[in-house]
């Protein structure tokens, strides 16, 4: 009663001109009528009075402001270019340079300037001059002169190419579309030139509406559909953490490069780092937590008590009317959320006790009580500017796209566990009455509030604003979890720059030039015969042209040579080992699910996607080791 209640009082005061400035409507807001904000309201208010009435903590940010330069330097040190601060000339990021597109390399170049600029008038130090970084001339300093094109997904250079967008029928794309109430015109997405490229092709004095206006159907939102390449499509759990982690520096990059060429301002936050618990379930950050957990379950990457939240509404609460909206018993959350911290490390837990509202408001308390935002304090601000700047869908897709690659990897995990429920309680709207737009109503302000009490107008405008996000998340998921093809390429650019570099240091070292003659020598041995134990592939003798030796370590026929044609796909290679194997292999083996994944060259590792065609994916790669092993969960 005293949630019916209180949800009332909140709809009065939104139909009602006069009401109180805390809950006044941002003007994304106005483009909706009143009641379809009332459970964001009701959302709001129940925030608020679990935490007066004791039964969570809010955790409080503090910001402190940057000082002229700082950011910059920030952004330099957060894209792989610290050392252009410290000025360690043999060691200024060359690798990561020659990747760059033209405008990459203009975002990079723009805040290098200002960051000497600063440094000059502060009188600190001597700097480099950003022209011996990007070998400008005097006469030219403008990022134009960077010789750097687009690059496909097989490394092949792509001048003055542009995304296609058009409407497609065929079947070999990844497909985020509507269940129902489609629209008629499909979009395809091409992923084989940056981003940022793109834009360059808009009009320049094109000016972006003040206020991004959308509508709450699900029909408003259009069908997008990202066309697989000759390489196939690459998840984010596809590359080595190496390979990850100069993803990330590309697309922070590209990014800002992005928005520079929309004329939009990329502004971050800079929060102190807030200590959270070191032990328990709820307040832990995700770091800590995962750690703890590792411990009893290796190699976990999404918290366990969130997992067991999600499972025991999974199985019971989906198709519980109202559920994420209908808020639990206050006093019964509270008491859970004692008794979880005293038994749940120790499985005596009775999760049959817990009632599917109650369940649901757990959840929402443990991503409030992240020490840090799931979605990052730092790049919410960016969050905002998407919704509010840039009025095209497609547009705040990529924008949405490249900042799921920035996240650190213990979020982003954590989040594709709860977008991929979210996902499931929408998909059961016809039960428990919630369609994409009440959840995302309901889910935004835990994801986006929290600053708690200290809470003012703006952060709640911004806070409502993010609904549309939270539905972009929600729709288009399966696009986002996919690695721009353009990003792979320039990561395995990176890696041969980086390859070439280090074979030039060592051609001059006595010990690596008698571990060559060693090999040598090891190389122009006979072949073994079949089945005899041999030396692992970068010792064995030269492969033909077009042939690939791959390696199955945990089968009964631990290596194939395979002859490569252009139709020659992964999950053709898969199905030839499996019917050779099919009697001598384990029982466990057989269990799994296999991939072909492609080791060392110019990659750390990739899982490649099934309808992979290999003869492409070799040319990409020649120096590659084939080896097909389980995928990582």
């Amino acid at each position: 009663r005293k949630s019916l209640s209180r949800c009332r009082r909140i709809n009065r005061m939104l139909s009602n001109e006069s009401a109180p400035p805390a809950f006044s409507r941002s003007n994304s807001q106005a483009s909706v009528d009143s009641t379809s904000m009332e459970d964001f309201w009701c959302e709001v208010e129940s925030i608020k009075e679990s935490r007066e009435d004791g039964s969570e903590e809010a955790m409080l940010l503090e910001f402190k402001p940057a000082d002229e330069g700082e950011l910059e330097a920030e952004w330099l040190q957060d894209v792989g270019l610290s050392t252009l601060i410290s000025g360690a000339e043999e060691e200024d990021g060359q690798a990561l340079l020659s990747t760059l597109t033209r405008t990459q390399a203009a975002a990079v170049q723009k805040r290098y300037n200002t960051y000497t600029q600063t440094l000059r008038k502060k009188n600190k130090h001597t700097v480099r001059d950003v022209r011996d970084i990007f070998g400008t001339s005097d006469s030219s300093p403008t990022f134009e002169t960077v010789p750097v094109s687009p690059v496909s997904s097989n490394g092949i250079q792509l001048p003055g190419q542009k995304p296609v967008w058009k409407s497609v029928s065929s079947k070999s794309c990844l497909d985020c579309g509507i269940d129902k109430g489609s629209p008629s015109i499909t979009e395809e997405l091409s992923y084989e030139v940056s981003f940022s490229e793109s834009i360059t092709v808009l009009p320049k004095t094109q000016e972006w509406p003040k206020n991004q206006r959308f509508k709450k159907e699900d029909s408003a939102l259009p069908r997008f559909v990202v066309r697989k390449s000759r390489v196939g499509l690459t998840e984010v759990g596809d590359l080595s953490a190496e390979d990850m982690k100069k993803i990330r520096y590309l697309s922070l990059i590209e990014l800002t490069a992005f928005y520079d060429a929309l004329g939009v301002e990329l502004k971050r936050n800079r929060a102190e780092r807030v200590r959270g618990r070191e032990n328990g379930l709820f307040g832990v950050p995700l770091t800590v937590l995962l750690e703890n957990d590792q411990k009893k379950v290796p190699g976990i990457k999404v918290p366990l008590i969130f997992q067991k939240l999600l499972l025991k509404l999974e199985e019971t609460g989906l198709e519980t009317e109202g559920i994420l909206r209908v808020p639990g018993s206050a006093s019964r959350v509270k008491n859970l959320h004692q008794e979880l911290e005293a038994k749940f490390y120790e499985d005596t837990f009775d999760w049959d006790q817990v009632r599917n509202n109650d369940a649901a408001g757990l959840l929402k308390m443990f991503i409030r009580e992240l020490p840090s935002p799931l979605f990052t304090v730092e790049y919410l601000p960016a969050f905002i500017t998407l919704v509010e700047k840039i009025s095209k869908i497609k547009l705040q897709l990529q924008a949405l796209h490249l900042l799921i690659m920035l996240m650190p990897e213990a979020n982003r995990d954590t989040a594709k566990a709860f977008l991929q429920f979210l996902k499931k309680v929408v998909a059961n709207e016809g039960k428990n009455k919630m369609n994409l737009w009440n959840v995302s109503m309901i889910v935004a302000p835990n994801l986006f509030i929290y600053k708690g009490k200290r809470a003012n107008q703006q952060e709640m405008q911004a806070a409502a604003t993010t609904a549309h996000i939270v539905r972009l998340l929600i729709r288009y998921q399966d696009i986002l979890w996919t690695v721009p093809s353009f990003l792979i390429s320039q990561v395995r650019k990176m890696n041969e720059a980086a390859m070439n570099n280090s074979k030039r240091q060592l051609m001059f070292d006595k010990g690596v030039r008698k571990l060559l003659r060693r090999k040598t020598i090891e190389r122009e041995r006979p072949e073994r015969p079949e089945g005899a134990v041999t030396f692992p592939p970068y010792l064995q003798s030269d492969i033909p042209e077009g042939v690939i030796r791959v390696y199955a370590p945990l089968h009964s026929k631990v290596s194939m040579a395979i002859q490569l044609n252009s139709q020659t796909k992964a999950k053709d290679i898969l199905a030839r080992f499996h019917c050779e194997n099919s009697r001598g292999s384990s029982q466990n083996v057989r269990g799994q699910i296999q991939s072909l994944h492609e080791i060392g060259g110019n990659i750390g590792q990739h899982c490649l996607d099934p309808d992979a065609f290999m003869l492409d994916v070799y040319r990409a790669n020649p120096q590659a080791e084939w080896v097909i092993k389980p995928k990582a969960s």
